[in-house]
């Protein structure tokens, strides 16, 4: 399993239409693809290379249909963004279609729609990544298209204010959601002192501090080609692929890596517990504490134990407890937020003002419930055939491929990833999860956000909690 990067605050850019010849085409692709089933782990070795500039590239053929899919992950993102800058990151992405040293921000519009294409622009934590989806027949257009916005963006100043405009914007309206102001408030707590602890948006005080010149500076110094992965998935050959990359990409030139050295972020030596007053019917609680990294050894066997715990959905523990037996809430669930470094476990739920206490109560029941004993042969058979079962539909399409590949090249997983992953996940245990339970969930020492009324909620903290204020 890749975490796919949609970061709590992040942003995703996305533009292009789809004329209706092109809709046929994707319909009639669909149904192509229902019929063949999904790709075949088997049938997942791309070709990899690395540039003369340092530019890692992977190339996947792909002939069922006549598209391709080329997705760029730069390794950088708001873990990067200077001290009092929060957000530089992020802004800096969505400037990258903004306009270039060739094509204003409508041309580049224009051009990716005329063919019916797709581009599209994400931001996160640890990387940020650029693609583009055309026809084979306008595959050359859409590497020009995305090697412009990489290699010549101009950040123009009356877009910069534009765009920060927007994400002030989008940040007020988060603050009418529950679900957002919680999840920040969270991150602050488990991530106190580390880069992770922000939005990847940033804030408001901290956005309104960015000028043109800091942009420029990152991108001179983030946006590298020896900092870039670059996925080509579909009707490609590997040698058209080799030749349009050297074409459009061969220009970008190397630079220094930037340093990297990071402390990872501490875990929690106690409770810590915030309380927002919000006039809510409903309490939204998170609880959690430090997670894992993607490349931890035991990843593998903590997704199993996870999904006993509150990701396998109804069939869940937490689901089990909290809304079937307790009719607490209509919805519960848990999750690693695995990270380059190590990210968030959390258990999210809503549940009615008055009854946020007893909901506290039973998720941290739950915790303990599966570090005291092993799981069922049950629960570890029906956890291991859905993760098996459901891992060929993560690879569906070109887009997904081109994604799930440049990250498994970003983690370092090795290529074997797609055809070893089963094997990973069959060969866990009732003791691997056992013992993953006990190492990596603390029942303890845990972070928790309870957005309420808290007059009607009353939420008890234990007596060693720290309230944050």
């Amino acid at each position: 399993m890749i975490k796919t990067q949609t970061a709590e605050g992040g942003t995703q850019k996305a533009i292009g239409l789809l004329p209706t010849v092109y809709c046929l085409l994707l319909i009639l692709g669909g149904c192509l693809a229902l019929q063949a089933g999904p790709v075949q782990a088997a049938d997942i070795n791309p070709v990899r290379y690395v540039a003369p500039n340092g530019l890692t590239v992977l190339v996947l053929e792909q002939h069922a249909l006549p598209i391709v899919q080329v997705h760029a992950l730069v390794k950088t993102g708001s873990v990067q963004d200077p001290p009092g800058k929060a957000g530089l990151a992020n802004l800096v992405a969505n400037l990258l279609d903004e306009g270039t040293a060739t094509r204003s921000a409508t041309q580049l519009a224009e051009q990716i729609e005329f063919v019916g294409g797709q581009m599209a622009v994400k931001s996160g934590d640890d990387f940020t990544t650029a693609s583009v989806k055309v026809l084979k027949k306008d595959q050359d257009l859409g590497l020009e298209l995305l090697a412009d916005i990489l290699l010549r963006p101009s950040f123009p100043e009356k877009e910069l204010r534009r765009v920060r405009s927007q994400i002030l914007g989008e940040m007020q309206s988060e603050q009418d959601d529950p679900g957002t102001i919680a999840a920040k408030a969270f991150n602050q707590l488990v991530f106190d002192g580390h880069p992770y602890r922000w939005p990847v948006n940033g804030t408001e005080a901290t956005l309104a501090t960015v000028t043109r010149k800091d942009v420029q500076q990152f991108y001179s110094h983030e946006y590298l080609p020896n900092q870039t992965i670059l996925a080509v998935v579909g009707d490609i050959t590997a040698d058209q692929a080799k030749a349009l990359v050297a074409k459009h990409f061969g220009a970008w030139k190397r630079g220094v890596s930037p340093p990297r050295v990071m402390t990872p972020p501490a875990p929690l030596a106690k409770p810590v517990v915030k309380l927002i007053q919000k006039e809510l019917s409903q309490a939204t609680i998170m609880l959690g504490h430090l997670g894992v990294s993607r490349n931890n050894p035991d990843y593998y066997a903590i997704t199993v134990m996870n999904y006993i715990l509150g990701a396998g959905g109804f069939s869940s523990r937490l689901m089990n407890s909290i809304r079937d037996n307790q009719g607490l809430a209509y919805g519960v669930g848990s999750m690693f937020d695995p990270n380059l470094m190590p990210g968030s476990f959390m258990v999210s739920l809503q549940t009615r003002n008055e009854t946020a206490n007893q909901a506290i109560a039973g998720v941290l029941a739950e915790l303990n419930g599966i570090r005291d004993a092993p799981v069922t042969d049950e629960e570890l058979a029906d956890a291991k055939a859905y993760l098996m079962g459901s891992f060929p539909l993560r690879l569906d399409t070109t887009g997904k491929l081109a994604e799930v590949l440049s990250q498994v090249e970003f983690y370092g997983l090795g290529m074997d990833y797609f055809t070893s992953y089963p094997s990973w996940i069959e060969t866990v245990s009732k003791e691997d999860v056992l013992r993953v339970a006990k190492q990596y969930l603390n029942p303890t020492n845990y972070a928790l956000v309870v957005v309420a009324n808290q007059t009607k909620a009353q939420v008890k903290p234990t007596a060693n909690a720290t309230v944050a204020k």
